[in-house]
């Protein structure tokens, strides 16, 4: 009987499944409508992602996951399900699936993660941790005896890990991430020009006009939104040099965190991240400037992955190759049900 095996990256911001011999083969946006007065699910990923903002007061657009953990039990569990049936079809039995955590993730949010899983159909699951995803996504062999720093720049959360044999050597997890930097620019906006922004629309500046490393005042976006104080739409030109310092904090939190993890890191290690440099991942890492700002603060080299938004989610897939020999990459070493 065919059975597959599936990896997922549960993002906060999106879904990404990588089906074993096929690669990628669903990327959504982690979002399901619901309606609120019975509570069925109307949609799921990006349907329900065009309905943001855009809803009548009996139908919410609610994203399940905050900060890389499950906010949302039942309706995790019902998009999983969805993304699973999307892309099992024809397979005869349950698969096994991997899904990629924050390094930070506790006991009991990792076993909601794997209760939904089971629930919504796996006959098996693993977790693995982001950093190790996105190393082994990148084509990295992970059981050399080199330090590999791994920073890990998601929606809900930023992970950073400092890799060796098969095995976390000294990692954190920040809730910092492409979310909060969204959560930035409209707060931003309403403080400062009392207009408010919805949530694609500060996408869409953090990924056009948006740098931590640079203020140019003559990169610009005309944006719209609604005037606060009478109601009425109105449009606004936005630069790059407004937004520098609430997004610049953001952006050092992250540095500082990944100081903090070589601080911890043994010196031999730490002497091979100054000749390999930093690997960045996750679509956070593509917010301009912050591999700048890491290489000007921290004095090593950052290098972007050749396909960053996707490294998890085929790391993930990839996982099962590793199941022997990953020491701690998959959390409880690893965490699975039958």
């Amino acid at each position: 009987m065919a059975s597959i095996d599936i990896g997922i990256d549960l993002g906060t911001a999106t879904v990404l499944v990588y089906v074993g011999n096929k690669g990628i083969v669903l990327k959504e946006p982690s979002v399901v409508a619901v309606n609120v007065n019975t509570g069925e699910i109307l949609s799921v990923g990006e349907e329900a992602y065009q309905m943001i903002g855009r809803t009548p007061n009996n139908i919410r657009a609610i994203r399940p996951l905050e900060d890389g953990v499950i906010s949302d039990y039942d309706t995790t569990e019902q998009m999983i399900k969805y993304f699973l049936k999307k892309v099992s079809s024809g397979a005869m039995l349950r698969p096994r699936v991997s899904i990629c955590v924050p390094s930070g993730i506790t006991e009991v949010e990792s076993n909601a993660v794997v209760d939904a899983a089971v629930s919504a159909g796996a006959r098996k699951v693993y977790l693995i941790e982001e950093p190790v995803a996105a190393a082994i996504g990148a084509g990295i062999d992970i059981t050399k005896p080199n330090g590999i720093l791994i920073v890990d720049v998601g929606g809900g959360t930023c992970d950073i890990a400092m890799l060796s044999l098969s095995g976390i050597v000294s990692k954190t997890s920040i809730k910092i991430a492409g979310n909060k930097f969204d959560e930035a620019i409209i707060r931003h906006i309403r403080n400062s020009y009392n207009i408010l922004i919805g949530e694609r629309t500060a996408e869409m500046i953090k990924q056009e006009i948006a740098n931590v490393f640079v203020a140019d005042p003559n990169v610009t976006a005309t944006i719209k939104g609604r005037n606060l104080v009478n109601g009425l739409p109105q449009k606004l030109e936005i630069s790059q040099a407004d937004l520098y310092a609430p997004l610049h904090e953001l952006a050092m939190q992250i540095v500082r965190s990944i100081q903090q993890v070589l601080e911890h890191t043994p010196p031999e290690l730490v002497g091979d991240v100054h000749v390999n440099g930093v690997l960045m991942t996750g679509g956070g890492s593509l917010i301009q400037g912050l591999d700048e700002l890491i290489e000007d603060t921290l004095h090593i080299k950052a290098r972007i992955a050749e396909n960053p938004v996707e490294c998890v989610a085929i790391g993930t897939g990839k996982s099962f190759a590793f199941l022997g020999e990953l020491q701690d990459g998959f959390v409880g070493a690893p965490t699975h049900k039958h």
